[in-house]
This record gives structure tokens, sequence and C-alpha cells, in this order.
């Protein structure tokens, strides 16, 4: 037997050729590399915390202006991985949103997740309190919101708030739970 043949041989009692098994690793190996660089791609805790008080810095340095148009923008440094910085003042009205525009200058304070949950009542809230905190709720992922919104699916989420200080806004970034 010549060493083609032995290549092309069964290896077990399956019948899987060398070609086969070899086929099958690649592409096990090829699927944990594209979970682990998907995994990779998700936002942490830390960093939301981070990014908000950056964006509350930026608010305090540059203006209201100025800083809304690059918290604004979907492809700035405050649009992440997985997930965004928006601004909210505390009547409920959303200042930026960088995925929905339209929602800038909307009040949305009677948002409800699926299970009722006042969402933007309790961000206002955490703001007005503690001045920080994690508000957990459902909503979409931002690849979600791309879809007409009966087509969308909700996903546990939890989003870090951050009282801008001296001013009655506040900054926001959540991870999927």
């Amino acid at each position: 037997m010549n060493a083609r043949e032995r290549r092309s041989e069964p290896i077990g009692q399956g019948g899987v050729t060398m070609k086969k098994f070899a086929l099958i690793t690649v592409m096990v190996f090829t699927g944990i590399v594209f979970a682990s660089s998907a995994l990779a791609e998700s936002a942490t805790r830390d960093e939301c915390v981070t990014k908000c008080k950056e964006a509350a810095q930026l608010v305090k340095e540059k203006g209201m202006e100025a800083a809304f148009q690059e918290l604004q923008n979907k492809d700035g440094k405050f649009v992440w991985k997985d997930t965004y910085v928006f601004v909210m003042d505390f009547a409920g009205t959303h200042l930026t949103h960088p995925l929905r525009p339209e929602l800038v200058g909307k009040n949305v304070m009677g948002f409800k997740d699926s299970n009722g949950k006042l969402v933007v009542k309790e961000f206002i809230e955490v703001a007005k309190t503690t001045g920080e905190g994690w508000v957990e709720y459902m909503y979409p992922k931002p690849a979600e919101l791309k879809k007409p919104e009966k087509e969308r699916i909700l996903s546990k989420k939890i989003t870090y708030i951050y009282r801008i200080p001296d001013t009655d806004m506040f900054v926001g970034a959540g991870v999927g739970e």
C-alpha cells in the first residue's frame, strides 16, 4: 500500500478518511475562532463606566453642542463593539442617540420594557439619587434596532447611568446579559 492509499484509508470503524477528519478538524477550529471573536466583540461593564464618564467629561469641557455632535456620531469613539453612549435629560428627553437619531428631541418618559418596567423613569431616579448605577431591563441589541419594530428580538440588558455633574442630564451605556 502506498502513501496515497494510506491517507484515504478509514481511521476508525465509522469509515472517516484522513481527509474528512482533517476537514472536520479545520471546521471545528474555525468555529471556535469565530465564536471567540464574536464574544470578544461584546462590550464590558467596565467599558460602559469608562465611556460614560468620558462622555460626561466631554460635555463639561466642550459644552453641550460640540459634545453632542461627537456623541451623536455613529462612527465615533462613543459607539464601540455592541453598544453606545446616549444622553438624556431629567424630563426623559433623548438628547443624543447615535443609532436611533429619530429619537433625539423626543420624550420617552413613558417607555416600558416587555415586563412593564418604566425604564427611563428608573434611569432618572438613579441619576437624581445616587448619581450613578445600573438598571436592568429588556431591550433589542444594536443589530436588532435595524429591523422593523415588530421583528426585533428583545434581550436582557443592563445599562450604566451616570449623571453629568452639575446638570440635569445623564449619560448611559449598556451591555447585554
